[in-house]
């Protein structure tokens, strides 16, 4: 289930920045969020029975609606649009570490050699990532879009967790997809862009497939914790840069955005991911 988040997440990515060719970040990230509104209320209604519903869980879903599913995503769809779908989803795989360090400090989870040395590569492939920007054609700057993306989701994972000790996972989709659409609409109006939310129809196909596409990835992964721990499920669904390198070359958007760099900076923070999930 995790593995199928990444590769979800990785279409989700790659069908996002066809969408902005045409378009805009408001305009993805906000769609998004709605066609995972539906998905989640639609699913929740048919599958989960009244009595499960589990209040006591709302403020952990709330929480990471707003800060994961709604900031995230936000900064996700700003990522794609300035560094290109390879490099954001490398960096976005920072993600893990963020939620390990986390599950140290806050579920007692202890450090190892492995998370050692997983940090170390992550580390390493970041900055040939930094290193490539003059060369595929973003400001090395450009990278704070996906690191704070990656803070985000990383943060959420270990909310989720203490939320889906009480409830579950679709439950938790549903009001995690409302407090994000609530978050993003607000967003949006308040800074003024509501006019940007108007797209063309090929546009609005791409952003509702990359909608589809990362909101199954949400569920799989919500799935996967529920019946796994942090440090092993996390890891596993940042393999998403991987997917994203061979959809990225058998479907090929922009040229001269795929170098040996990017190459060797997507493969490290990889294999730093699975270095923390040997932990």
């Amino acid at each position: 289930m995790a593995l199928g988040s990444a590769l979800c997440g990785a279409l989700a990515t790659i069908l996002i920045q066809r969408g902005l060719q045409r378009s805009n970040f408001y305009a993805g990230a906000w769609i998004n969020v709605v066609v995972g509104a539906l998905a989640a209320w639609s699913a929740t209604l048919l599958i989960v029975p009244w009595q499960s519903y589990t209040w006591r869980a709302v403020p952990y879903f709330v929480f990471s609606g707003v800060v994961g599913t709604a900031g995230g995503r936000l900064f996700r769809v700003l990522a794609i649009q300035k560094v290109g779908a390879p490099v954001a989803a490398a960096v976005n795989n920072l993600a893990p570490l963020v939620a390990t360090g986390l599950a140290i400090l806050l579920l007692g989870e202890h450090v190892t050699p492995p998370i050692l040395g997983g940090t170390l590569v992550i580390v390493a492939g970041t900055i040939l990532l930094s290193l490539s920007g003059r060369y595929v054609g973003f400001r090395a700057r450009d990278l704070a879009f996906p690191f704070i993306a990656a803070s985000c989701f990383g943060t959420v994972a270990i909310v989720r967790k203490l939320g889906l000790s009480t409830a579950g996972p679709l439950f938790d989709a549903a009001i995690n997809v409302t407090a994000a659409l609530v978050a993003s609409t607000t967003f949006v109006a308040a800074s003024g862009n509501l006019g940007s939310l108007r797209c063309d129809r090929r546009s609005l196909a791409w952003f509702i497939g990359g909608g589809i596409a990362e909101n199954s990835g949400v569920f799989l992964v919500l799935l996967a914790l529920g019946g796994g721990n942090v440090s092993v499920v996390i890891p596993l669904a940042g393999t998403a840069p991987l997917f994203v390198l061979g959809l990225a070359y058998l479907f090929p958007i922009e040229t001269g955005k795929l170098n040996w760099r990017v190459l060797a900076g997507v493969v490290l923070i990889v294999l730093g991911v699975a270095l923390l999930s040997r932990r």
